[in-house]
């Protein structure tokens, strides 16, 4: 980008006339116009020469000096103060790859704020259960004349029946009305509401907003490399975000923020946190089974994103155990989605079972088992993949397969595949020709070695 020539702004000596404004600037982006934005930011009046383009930054001490007022806010509950806090964090989260402009925001500087923010997705999943939506209504008489949160502008109520404390006079027959409606209502109605104050529509959408907004904070937090073992270790972060994913019903772009919230967290997060130590909380299989769902998800970005999910979980030694009872089930699906027509859902599935295929000799075993397998590794790297680094994955994934001698006889009816292979592909063909020595130089069964001894 080019600096923009100072002869051509126009300033208090010069006395030429103001430029025309460029597409996306408003009028008067000169000068005086930098000017008024950087101190209107808090920051120092910078030249025109040092500001490229249109830009919205927080003052680097920001976060510092209000880090109580932050979190303040965002657990007050208030419309208002709740919207400034996430449009602060917003703000100080988020960073461009090559922006070196801005640094960072640890939560360190802010202490308290992950727990607020999770706090906000915790109340819309609260309300955003299907049988608040498919309450049947009752008349509301408390606080209904005052706007306490801020969310909505109305309150469903009576219009017969006035507030007892306005002052207004009631009748005895008003009261006796209400007494013989209170009578009416089922025993249990206290359990079926949302809280002492119930939000209109509106305040529903509104909180919803504000629980996307918490959870895009999150995700922004979760590419921070200083945020992401305080947030791997944080058992209500991670139980808040697959409660998301379980919840998918709710909100797509919240499961979609809480889904790349886990993803840049997986190979730090470890399974064991989630072991029972109190009741309705998520488990290890719980969790797994929550990822397998979105496995099976009918959006692909989902898919994708649960498989690359299990492949970065699998690279913790301490997860080997939970994953491995769901092998043959996630084998399978990953298998599966090798034959979608898709470079991003092929190269997800490759570089899951890549991992897998490294741990043991059982999960090359089950591996080697699925029917699909071994036919859907060699198409993608016929294909060949757009990535060469997903074709060298499916390669070495079917060399960690021949490796295991009871694989032998499944892969033996490839052989003609990957001799072909050999003469064809010379990117890898040092690997295939490693396939073929392990498929017919060593004995596969005592017979052949018995055979090899006594010249049989």
């Amino acid at each position: 980008m080019q600096k923009r020539d100072q002869s051509k702004l126009g300033g208090a000596s010069g006395g030429s006339a103001a430029p025309a404004a460029k597409r996306g600037r408003p009028f008067g982006s000169g000068t005086n116009y930098a000017a008024a934005v950087a101190a209107a930011l808090g920051g120092d009046s910078a030249a025109p020469s040092v500001l490229l383009g249109p830009s919205l930054q927080v003052h680097s001490a920001f976060a510092e000096q209000n880090n109580k007022r932050i979190v303040l806010a965002l657990q007050s509950g208030l419309k208002s103060e709740l919207t400034w806090a996430l449009n602060a964090l917003t703000l100080l989260s988020f960073k461009e790859k090559d922006d070196i402009r801005k640094d960072a925001t640890p939560l360190a500087k802010i202490p308290g704020v992950l727990d607020a923010l999770l706090q906000v997705i915790d109340d819309w999943r609260e309300i955003a259960l299907p049988r608040v939506l498919t309450k049947a209504p009752r008349m509301r008489l408390l606080g209904m004349n005052t706007a306490v949160t801020g969310f909505g502008n109305g309150y469903e109520t009576g219009d017969s029946a006035p507030h007892p404390g306005t002052g207004s006079g009631s009748t005895n027959e008003e009261v006796s009305a209400q007494k013989s409606t209170a009578k009416s209502r089922p025993s249990g109605w206290w359990f079926e509401e949302d809280g002492l104050f119930n939000l209109d529509e509106e305040g529903r959408a509104e909180k919803q907003l504000c629980a996307v907004a918490a959870s895009n904070i999150i995700r922004n937090f979760s590419f921070m490399a200083d945020n992401e073992i305080a947030m791997s270790q944080s058992r209500h972060c991670l139980e808040t975000m697959f409660q998301c994913l379980e919840d998918n019903i709710t909100d797509e772009e919240l499961v979609t923020n809480a889904l790349e919230t886990i993803m840049n967290l997986g190979p730090l997060i470890d399974l064991q946190m989630f072991l029972p130590s109190k009741p309705f909380i998520m488990t290890p299989k719980r969790v797994v089974q929550v990822v397998m769902a979105m496995l099976g998800s009918p959006v692909k970005a989902w898919q994708c994103a649960a498989a690359e999910l299990f492949g970065r979980l699998i690279l913790n030694p301490d997860n080997e155990t939970f994953l491995q009872s769901f092998g043959q089930q996630i084998y399978r699906r990953l298998v599966d989605m090798m034959s979608i027509p898709s470079a991003d859902a092929q190269a997800a599935a490759i570089g899951a079972l890549y991992n897998f295929a490294e741990i043991n000799m059982d999960c090359r075993l089950k591996l080697a088992s699925e029917r699909w397998a071994i036919d859907r590794l060699l198409k993608v790297i016929r294909a060949p993949h757009p990535v060469p680094e997903i074709c060298r994955k499916a390669t070495l994934i079917l060399e960690n397969l021949v490796l295991e001698p009871q694989n032998k006889p499944l892969l033996l009816a490839y052989e003609n595949a990957f001799a072909d292979m050999l003469l064809s592909d010379t990117r890898y063909s040092d690997t295939f020709a490693r396939i073929l020595f392990e498929l017919t130089s060593r004995p596969s069964s005592k017979v052949a070695s018995a055979r090899g001894i006594w010249g049989m």
